[in-house]
């Protein structure tokens, strides 16, 4: 399964021309600066501009062609936007009852029940949306969104608009949604904590443009990346939490990259998690030090580096136990360290500077 989507559309100063085939399933993240057309990508998947030019295919189901345009109400695709958008003169229970009754019963493959479980909402049906904070508001929405059944749920910076603390309320919600749903979404955000907790694939965006597509821990990890992007290279790893240190509140997580100590915050033994480890904040040292401050010291192999003439930094592509690391250097350190193919190494990444 897959989602193709190809779109030229025209605003006079901005240009949109892309040519993307995405995955039929988990998160893809449309990540970019603001004016990069990640909106304008999601509104023409949605059918909301029907001056695009283009092809777009849903898991074989072709929706726009050059002599076919599904208009919205008929594409299946939910769509949940930065402001919830709910009927102010409804309650919570009728606003997702309006959702569910725009899918006919025979077609209908969220249960109401459980889409009221997913999103933590069951004691919120006889409340006025009035009466709903931003958090609730957005959680109300995207089930309303889920009880139409859609083909894939397209989702347009849906926390820009909450503070720090209601954001945090509900990101463990969407994540719940990536594991429990088979429902495809599409995000899009500029805000790459949410890339590194929800994407599976991610689209980078830059003047109405593709300019990489892949899987997360592939793309943020290219040495090519274009030079918009080049402060976010990260190797993002999935692991588990192996030990808790309570008296110092760090947690012990098991990688592919090996052992690594991070803030233990909320995590708890034997829970699923994602870490993020940022390009800028990993050293490399020839030999293994002892008497350092850093906690994670991991053997590594340099595969590649960049060659750009004169930058003042070097991003150098390391095999870090069964994945791969980049760390960003300066390019006077790169010198002094000789680096090379082939050289082993050690990579240090402070503990406190993972998320």
């Amino acid at each position: 399964m897959s989602i193709q989507a190809r779109f030229k559309l025209d605003h006079g100063s901005f240009m949109l021309d892309v040519n993307l085939e995405l995955p039929g399933h988990g998160v893809t993240v449309l990540f970019g600066p603001s004016g990069s057309g990640k909106t304008s990508l999601l509104r023409c998947i949605a059918g909301f501009e029907p001056a695009a030019r283009g092809r777009l295919c849903i898991n074989d189901e072709c929706l726009q062609d050059d002599s076919r345009f599904v208009p919205t109400h008929e594409r299946h695709v939910g769509i949940v936007f930065q402001e919830a958008s709910l009927f102010g003169h409804l309650n919570v229970q009728r606003n997702l009852d309006y959702g569910r009754s725009r899918t006919p019963p025979a077609q209908q493959r969220i249960a109401f029940e459980q889409a009221i479980e997913l999103l933590g909402i069951g004691h919120l049906m006889d409340r006025s949306v009035a009466k709903l904070s931003g958090g609730e508001r957005q959680r109300v929405a995207i089930a309303r969104a889920l009880l139409t059944s859609p083909s894939v749920l397209l989702m347009d910076e849906p926390l820009s608009a909450l503070d720090q603390k209601r954001k945090k309320e509900i990101l463990p919600f969407l994540e719940r949604l990536h594991r429990e749903l088979d429902i495809p979404i599409i995000y899009v955000t500029h805000a790459i904590d949410e890339v590194v907790r929800l994407a599976d694939h991610i689209v980078l965006l830059e003047d109405g443009r593709a300019v990489a597509s892949g899987p997360i821990s592939d793309t943020l990890a290219r040495l090519d990346l274009p030079p918009a992007f080049i402060e976010e290279a990260s190797a993002v790893l999935d692991g588990l939490v192996a030990d808790i240190d309570e008296p110092h509140a760090l947690a012990a997580l098991s990688t592919q990259a090996g052992t690594l100590w991070a803030p233990m915050g909320a995590l708890r033994t034997g829970a699923a998690t994602r870490v993020r480890i940022h390009a800028r904040d990993v050293s490399i040292a020839l030999s293994r030090h002892e008497d350092s401050s850093i906690l994670n010291v991991l053997p590594a192999t340099v595969l590649s580096f960049t060659a750009a003439a004169q930058a003042a930094h070097v991003l150098v592509e390391c095999q870090c136990g069964a994945t791969k690391v980049v760390a960003r250097i300066t390019s006077r350190s790169f010198d002094a360290l000789n680096i090379a193919p082939g050289l082993h190494v050690w990579l240090q990444v402070k503990a406190v500077s993972l998320v």
